[in-house]
């Protein structure tokens, strides 16, 4: 992801099920990669309606749901 190079973030998609993308990241840049990640995902579009992203953390699947 451009953005996460640009932010100098340790972080990259590892997996897209359906309607979820799963990241892996450096412990220390979760909160940092959640901002960068929801930002992207919101502004890809202006729309009449705006598009929200949930974004959750763990250290693996069943932690972040």
């Amino acid at each position: 992801c451009e953005r996460f190079s640009r932010d100098g973030l340790d972080a990259w998609m590892v997996l897209q099920v359906h309607d979820e993308l799963v990241f892996e990241a450096a412990r220390g840049q979760v909160p940092d990669v959640i901002q960068a990640v929801r930002e992207e995902m919101e502004g890809v579009r202006r729309l009449a309606v705006p598009i929200r992203v949930d974004v959750h953390a763990g250290e693996n699947w069943a932690e972040a749901h």
